[in-house]
């Protein structure tokens, strides 16, 4: 009789040997996937990011992209604190202002983008304006996507510099969108935040990189967060100097004292409608929050352009010096 006795021991360092494989193959997988600089082919055709013929008329053909051709933009470029040269640009107001509107845009976007926003900023509200490249993106140094976390900092060392060519009383906003939205967001709580940031516009933020791509995993792939996203993270730690817990605009918001004003679709899919709601809730500062029936993730601007305007107006006008 052949008796077979089975070494647990051996069959259990097997085991945690073909998990770890699994798990340094997947975090490199994914790390490629969303975080490594590139073009990113898992979100074409992606249905949760599909819009409305209304939205793509304008994101396309709208007049915002001739006027944004027609200007003079000053480029200006700074080091960020890891060394890296990041580039923006700069178009003062047809009329001597305080008043400066930053404008920082989503994920695999570009400066000028932004330009969508910047047109009504410049022609409507009189402001400077200025539109910088996230790291990793347009004309930005970078082989990795930060979405929001090492771009705070940048954001608020732009902040500085602008101040220092416009003057100690320049009277600053914040406008983001989508991964830009997460930008400002998580650079509200910030202890350096120069003291003339006075207003912020998140249009469809995520609450921290971890909640979003948790969400997304299991929307796109069917998988459940813990372990490989953890394990994604600690390489993304590793190469990038972030990790995906760390970056929360969750817990920034909840420490600062610059009014904000969310914005968000009540159909986006991509990002889901109740991260802004719960970074509403959670906001220490003064804080409003306007959702938009049927708008996709970014689309609140293209369906409702005359609320949305309308609404940034009045919160504006509540937080921001208009005498001057």
């Amino acid at each position: 009789m052949c008796v077979f006795r089975v070494n647990w021991k051996k069959l259990f360092l097997a085991f945690i040997t073909v998990f770890l494989v699994i798990q340094i193959i997947g975090s490199f997988f994914f790390y490629g996937l969303a975080i490594n600089r590139g073009p990113k082919e898992f979100l074409q055709n992606n249905a949760d990011l599909e819009v409305s013929d209304k939205a793509m008329d304008l994101f396309i053909n709208g007049s915002w992209k001739e006027w944004v051709g027609a200007q003079n933009f000053e480029q200006l470029t700074i080091q960020s604190r890891d060394g890296l040269e990041l580039s923006g640009y700069y178009l003062p107001a047809s009329e001597p202002t305080d008043k400066l509107v930053i404008l920082t845009h989503g994920y695999l976007g570009n400066a000028k983008q932004m330009g969508l926003y910047g047109q009504y900023y410049h022609k409507d509200l009189g402001y400077n304006i200025f539109m910088p490249d996230a790291r990793g993106h347009g004309k930005s140094e970078g082989d990795y996507y930060g979405f929001g976390w090492p771009d705070r900092l940048d954001l608020i060392d732009w902040t500085q510099d602008l101040v220092k060519k416009l003057g100690a009383d320049t009277e600053v906003v914040y406008h983001g969108l989508s991964m830009g939205a997460a930008t400002v967001l998580m650079a509200s709580g910030e202890e350096d935040l120069p003291r003339q940031v006075k207003s912020i516009i998140a249009d469809s933020p995520y609450e921290s990189v971890y909640e979003l791509f948790a969400y997304q995993m299991n929307r796109m792939f069917y998988l459940p967060a813990f372990p490989l996203l953890d394990s994604t993270s600690l390489l993304t730690k590793v190469r990038a100097g972030y990790s995906f817990r760390n970056a929360s605009a969750l817990t920034e918001v909840a420490r600062t004292d610059v009014p904000i004003l969310y914005i968000h679709g009540e159909a986006d899919t991509f990002v889901p409608t109740k991260m802004a709601i719960n970074l509403f809730q959670n906001t220490a500062s003064d804080a409003e929050l306007m959702l938009v029936p049927g708008a996709n993730h970014g689309e609140a601007f293209a369906l409702a352009e005359d609320e949305y305007k309308m609404k940034v107006d009045r919160f504006l006008k509540r937080h921001i010096n208009t005498k001057k």
